[in-house]
C-alpha cells in the first residue's frame, strides 16, 4: 500500500481506479529501477525514492509523514508497490545501512536547529504533546525519533526545524543584524615586518570564515534590500539556534484554553523533569569532517587549529569561534587571549626582577651580618612563643635571610611600580581591542537594543503585577518595590552570613598557626630535620607552620567555594532580575565578593597583620584577649617571605587544581556516560545522541571561566610586589587555560546556544576596581611586609656621608630585653632551653625599636622607629600618586575607540540610512508606477529626481 499525495491541478482526469493504478504501476516502474546495489552505495535511499515520486507526480515530498497542504490525498492499493515494499527484516538491514551521522531532518533538506529528548513518561506526557504542539503552532516544524531508535531504548528525540517565514519573523524582532553590502573600506592594518608573524598564523580561510559586510538590523518588510542569496543558509546555525531557543523559552506547555498563563518556557520543563535535556548539535565529529558536503564541518576546524595542544603558539580563530559559538563566548576567548598576550610583558620585567635577586643573592650585608658567628652566633633571641619555645641565636634565620633577599630588594619596588602602569595598559588597551570586536561583531549599540529589552521568562512568570512601560506604552510585568526590598535584605543577609563564615575560618586558621608554631618550635628545638639531605637544613619551624597552614587553608577556600556557589544561585533567583544582564551582573557580584574574601584574606593577613600587634617580651599581645595563644612574630628577615609562600602554594594550587577539574572531570564523565555507544557502528550512531551523551555547557559556563580569570588578575596585581614570579606562573597557566578551555568546548561539551555580548560585562568595572586597590597593596606592602623601608632609613638618615653601607643594621633593628623582667607565664619550660643557654645570658633580643632596659624611656619607641614610620607612610604617598598619575595620564592619552573603527561605524551608520532612504524610494517609484499604468492610459509621467537625503550630518 503506498500512500501518495497529488496536487489537484496535476490531475488530467478524475481520480478513478483506473488512474490510480496506472500512476501506482508508473511508480512501481521508477522504484524497480533502484537496484539493491543502490541500497548500499546511497545511505539516503528514502531521499532518493521520493525524488522519484516527485517527478512522476509533481509534488515536492517532504517526508513520508508530512506533505504539502491544500492536496488530495488517495490511497493506492497496488500489488505491484507492495512486492516492492520490505520485510521487518529487510527494514532493519536497511536502518543499518543508512547513516544517523547528520544534522538534517530524515529528508535531507531541513537542518535541525535544537533538540529535544525526554525518557517515556507518562506523567510528563500531556505537557510534552501541547507544548510540542504549540511548537508548531508558532510555526516550528518537529520530527520525532521513537525511542526504540535510542541506544538505550528509552530516550525519544524531538529535532526541531525552523523554516524561512519564522527565522525571519524573529531576526526581525531581536533586530540582529545581517549583510546589506560589501564592505568598501580598504583595509590598512598590515603591520611593518609582517612576515615575524608568519609561524603563529592560520589560514585565512579560518582566520575570516566570512567575508566583510556592512549590515543592518533585519526587517522582515524589506527582505530584499539585504544580500540573501540562499533562504536556507543565510542565517547561520548559531543564529538559527538562537532564534530556536528564544522561542522555546517562551512557548507555553499548557493548553490555550487554560488560565494559568505562567506556565511556559524550556527551563521549567527541564527543571520538572518532563524534557531531560535541549541542545543546538554540533555539525559533526570533533575528529573529522562530515559526510554531507552540505555540513560546514567547523567543529571540525576549530578543534583541529584551536583546540589542540600542538596549536599553543598560534593566534585563536576568534571569527570562526564567534560564527560556531555565538558573540558571548568569542568575547570570552578574546579577552583571554588579549590578557594572555598582556601577561607575556609583565612576565619578562617580573623575572629580570627576580633575576636581579639572585645575582644579588650574596652581597647583601645584613644576611652576611645574620650568618657570621661573630655577630648573628652572639646574638641571643627572646622566645617567640610561652613555655614551649626556647631562647635561640639569631644565626638559625641565616637561610630565611638569605631566601627573603631574593624577592625583598629594589627590584621589587621598581616592580611594583611597573605592575601599576601595566594594569592600567592592559585595561586601555582592551577597551580598543573590545572596541574593535564590537563593530567587527556587529555589536555596536546591541545592549540598548536587545538585552535590556529582553525579560527573563522567569521574571514574566513571577510577576503576576502589570504596569504601563511609557516608552512602549504596553503593559509589562514588574516587581513592587516592596518586594524587591525585603529580597534584596535577605539577599545581603545571606552574603553577609557567608563572608562571616570565612572570616570565622580564616581566625580558626590563624589560631592553628600560633598554637602549632609552638608544637613545631617544641620539636624542632634539637633539629632533628637536619638529618634530612638537601632540606632538612631548610626546615624551620617558621617555615612548616606557614606551609601546612597554607595547604589546610588551601582546602577550607575549595570547600567553602563549592557550598557558595549553589547558595550564590539560589539567591540570584530569588532576588527574580529582569533581563539576563541584570541576572549575570548580580551573581557576578556576589560570586566576587565571596572569592575576594576566600581566596585573599589568608594574604592580607600575613601581609598587613602577621607581626604588627605583637607587643613586646613582658607585654605581648595575645589573641582573644589574656589566652595561651600570643600573635606571631615576623621573622628577623620580615614576612614577606612567608607572603610569597602563601601565595604561591593557593594560587598554584587553585590553577592545577581548576584545570584538573575543567578538563578531567568533564572527560570521565562522557566516557562513562558513552560506554555502551562505543560499540555501535557509526553510521547508527546518531548525531543528536552523541551530543546528548556530553555535558551540558549550562548558562553560567563562561561565569565560572571569567571567575577563575579574574581571581587568577587579583592574585598577580594585588601582592606582584611579594612575588615577581606570579606573571609568569599566570602567564604558563593561561597558555595552557586557553587550550584547555577550547578542547573542553569543543570535545566535552554539548554546543552552547548562541549569544550576544558586547563586552565582558560587569567583570570590566571590578578589573577596574582591582587596577585601583593594586596600588595601595602594593604600597602597603614595601612600606610595611618588606624591610626595604627600614634599610633605607637606616643608610641614608643614620650612616655616615661617606661609608653609606649596611654595616650594623641588623644591631641598630633589634632591640634589648631584661631576662629577669619575664614574666613567669612567658618563660620557657625547663628543658626547653638550648644547651648553650645559661645564666650568664641576662638580656635577649627582639625585633622592635626601643629603649633598652637602662634608659630613662625603657622599653617606649625610639625616634628611629617615628622616622622609619614616616618615610613608610611618605613612600606610600609618594608611589600612589607617581602611579595614579601616570595611569591617569595614559588613559587620556589612550582612546578607547581607536580612530579608524570611530569612522567605519559613521560611515555604517551613513550607508545604512542613505541606502535605506534609496530603497524606499524606489520603491515608490515602481508603487507609482504600477498605480499609473492601472488607472489611466497617459503616457507615463517622468520622474524628477528625488534630492539625496540629507542624513551625513545626523549620522557624525
Amino acid at each position: 500500500m503506498l500512500l501518495s499525495v497529488l496536487p489537484l491541478s496535476h490531475l488530467k482526469s478524475p481520480l478513478t481506479p483506473d488512474v490510480c493504478v496506472e500512476t501506482c504501476e508508473s511508480l512501481h516502474a521508477s522504484l524497480a529501477s533502484l537496484t539493491p546495489s543502490d541500497h548500499s552505495d546511497n545511505p539516503h535511499i528514502e531521499t532518493q525514492t521520493l525524488e522519484h515520486i516527485n517527478s512522476l507526480t509533481g509534488v515536492r515530498h517532504q517526508s513520508r509523514t508530512q506533505m504539502h497542504a491544500g492536496v488530495l490525498v488517495s490511497v493506492c492499493f497496488c500489488h505491484s508497490i507492495q512486492s516492492y515494499s520490505m520485510s521487518e527484516k529487510d527494514q532493519a538491514i536497511d536502518k543499518q545501512q543508512q547513516s544517523k551521522d547528520s544534522v538534517f531532518f530524515r529528508d535531507g533538506l531541513r537542518r535541525i536547529d535544537f533538540v529535544l529528548s525526554y525518557v517515556d513518561d507518562k506523567d510528563g506526557e500531556r505537557k510534552q504533546r501541547v507544548y510540542e504542539s504549540n511548537l508548531e503552532n508558532v510555526g516550528l516544524e518537529l520530527e520525532t525519533e521513537d525511542k526504540t531508535e535510542s541506544e538505550d531504548g528509552k530516550t525519544y528525540f524531538v529535532k526541531i526545524h525552523a523554516p524561512w517565514e519564522v527565522l525571519a519573523t524573529y531576526a526581525d524582532v531581536l533586530k540582529i543584524k545581517v549583510p546589506f553590502k560589501a564592505n568598501d573600506i580598504p583595509d590598512n592594518s598590515e603591520m611593518p615586518m609582517n612576515w615575524l608573524s608568519t609561524p603563529f598564523r592560520l589560514p585565512e580561510h579560518i582566520m575570516h570564515p566570512e567575508p566583510d559586510y556592512f549590515t543592518a538590523p533585519f526587517n522582515k518588510s524589506k527582505s530584499d534590500f539585504f544580500l540573501i542569496d540562499n533562504k536556507d543558509t543565510f542565517f547561520p546555525p548559531s543564529t538559527r539556534n538562537r532564534i530556536v531557543y528564544y522561542i522555546l523559552s517562551r512557548c507555553y506547555y499548557i493548553s490555550n484554553e487554560c488560565a494559568e498563563k505562567d506556565k511556559k518556557g524550556i527551563k521549567r520543563l527541564l527543571n520538572n523533569g518532563t524534557y531531560s535535556a535541549a541542545f543546538a548539535l554540533h555539525d559533526c565529529r570533533y575528529w573529522k569532517k562530515s559526510r554531507d558536503a552540505n555540513c560546514e564541518s567547523e567543529r571540525f576546524n576549530l578543534y583541529k587549529y584551536w583546540a589542540g595542544f600542538g596549536s599553543f603558539f598560534k593566534e585563536q580563530p576568534l571569527n570562526l569561534i564567534r560564527k560556531y559559538y555565538g558573540e558571548k563566548i568569542g568575547i570570552y576567548f578574546a579577552w583571554l587571549g588579549f590578557y594572555t598576550e598582556m601577561l607575556l610583558f609583565a612576565a619578562i620585567v617580573g623575572t629580570i626582577c627576580f633575576v636581579y635577586g639572585v645575582l644579588t643573592y650574596d652581597k647583601n650585608e645584613w644576611s652576611e651580618e645574620i650568618c657570621s658567628e661573630k655577630i648573628g652566633g652572639e646574638i641571643v633571641m627572646c622566645p617567640l612563643c610561652d613555655k614551649k619555645c626556647g631562647y635561640w641565636k639569631l644565626n638559625a634565620t641565616c637561610n630565611s635571610s638569605w631566601q627573603s633577599n631574593l624577592f625583598d630588594n629594589v627590584g621589587t619596588v621598581f616592580f611594583a611600580i611597573f605592575m601599576g602602569i601595566w594594569v592600567t595598559l592592559f585595561l586601555e588597551f582592551w577597551k580598543r581591542r573590545q572596541a574593535r570586536l564590537e563593530y567587527e561583531w556587529d555589536l555596536v549599540d546591541f545592549e540598548e537594543e536587545q538585552q535590556q529589552l529582553q525579560l527573563r521568562p522567569e521574571y514574566e512568570t513571577k510577576c503576576t503585577n502589570r504596569k504601563l512601560n511609557r516608552i512602549t506604552q504596553e503593559m509589562e510585568p514588574y516587581l513592587p518595590i516592596t518586594t524587591q526590598c525585603a529580597r534584596t535584605c535577605l539577599s545581603g543577609a545571606t552574603v553577609l552570613f557567608w563572608i562571616s563564615l570565612i572570616i570565622a575560618c580564616i581566625i580558626g586558621v590563624i589560631a592553628y598557626r600560633l598554637a602549632v608554631y609552638a608544637a613545631f618550635a617544641s620539636i624542632m628545638k634539637d633539629s632533628p630535620t637536619t638529618n634530612l639531605q638537601v632540606v632538612g637544613h631548610l626546615i624551620t619551624p617558621q617555615l612548616a607552620t606557614s606551609v601546612t597552614a597554607s595547604c589546610i587553608n588551601f582546602i577550607i577556600i575549595m570547600i567553602l567555594n563549592l557550598m557558595y556557589e549553589r547558595v550564590a544561585v539560589w539567591i540570584t533567583d530569588m532576588e527574580i532580575p529582569k533581563t539576563h544582564l541584570e541576572y549575570e551582573n548580580k551573581l557576578t557580584v556576589k560570586m566576587f565578593l565571596f572569592q575576594f574574601v576566600n581566596y585573599y584574606s589568608s594574604c592580607f593577613y600575613v601581609a598587613f597583620f602577621k607581626g604588627k600587634f605583637v607587643g613586646h617580651p613582658g607585654d605581648y599581645a595575645y589573641m582573644f584577649g589574656k589566652t595561651k595563644l600570643r600573635n606571631e612574630e615576623c621573622d628577623p628577615g620580615g614576612c614577606l617571605i612567608e607572603l610569597t609562600t602563601q601565595l604561591v602554594i593557593v594560587m598554584t594550587g587553585k590553577q592545577v587544581w581548576g584545570n584538573i577539574q575543567e578538563a578531567l572531570v568533564p572527560w570521565l564523565m562522557n566516557w562513562w556516560g558513552s560506554r555502551k555507544a562505543r560499540s555501535h557502528p557509526e553510521t547508527l550512531y546518531s548525531r543528536w545522541e552523541q551530543d546528548h551523551d556530553l555535558q551540558g555547557f549550562g548558562q553560567l559556563g563562561l561565569f565560572y571561566e571569567y571567575l577563575e580569570m579574574v581571581i587568577q588578575f587579583g592574585f598577580i596585581t594585588l601582592f606582584v610586589a611579594s612575588f615577581p614570579l606570579a606573571p609568569l606562573m599566570a602567564l604558563m597557566n593561561n597558555i595552557i587555560e586557553v587550550r584547555v578551555d577550547a578542547w573542553k568546548l569543543t570535545t566535552q561539551f554539548r554546543r552552547p546556544v548562541a549569544a550576544k555580548a558586547h563586552s565582558i560585562g560587569a567583570w570590566q568595572e571590578i578589573l577596574n576596581g582591582m587596577a585601583v586597590l593594586s596600588v595601595v597593596t602594593n604600597a602597603f606592602i614595601v612600606a610595611f611586609t618588606s624591610d626595604m623601608i627600614p634599610r633605607l632609613v637606616y643608610m641614608y638618615a643614620y650612616q655616615s656621608k661617606e661609608e653609606m653601607s649596611m654595616k650594623g643594621y641588623i644591631n641598630s633593628s633589634l632591640s634589648v630585653f631584661n631576662i629577669s623582667e619575664i614574666p613567669l607565664a612567658n618563660r620557657p619550660e625547663d628543658g626547653e632551653n638550648p644547651l648553650w643557654f645559661n645564666n650568664s645570658i641576662t638580656t635577649c633580643r627582639y625585633r622592635d625599636y626601643r629603649y633598652p632596659p637602662d634608659h630613662e624611656k625603657r622599653y617606649t619607641h625610639t625616634m628611629q622607629f617615628w622616622h622609619i614610620l614616616a618615610a613608610k607612610l611618605a613612600f606610600i604617598i609618594i608611589m600612589e600618586h607617581v602611579v595614579f598619575v601616570v595611569k591617569f595620564f595614559v588613559a587620556w592619552m589612550i582612546p578607547d575607540v581607536p580612530s579608524d573603527v570611530r569612522a567605519r561605524v559613521k560611515r555604517e551608520r551613513y550607508l545604512v540610512q542613505e541606502y535605506l532612504h534609496n530603497y524606499e524610494v524606489e520603491k515608490l517609484k515602481i508603487q507609482l508606477s504600477q498605480n499609473s499604468h492601472n488607472d489611466c492610459n497617459c503616457t507615463p509621467m517622468i520622474y524628477p529626481s528625488l534630492p539625496k537625503h540629507e542624513v551625513l550630518s545626523e549620522c557624525l
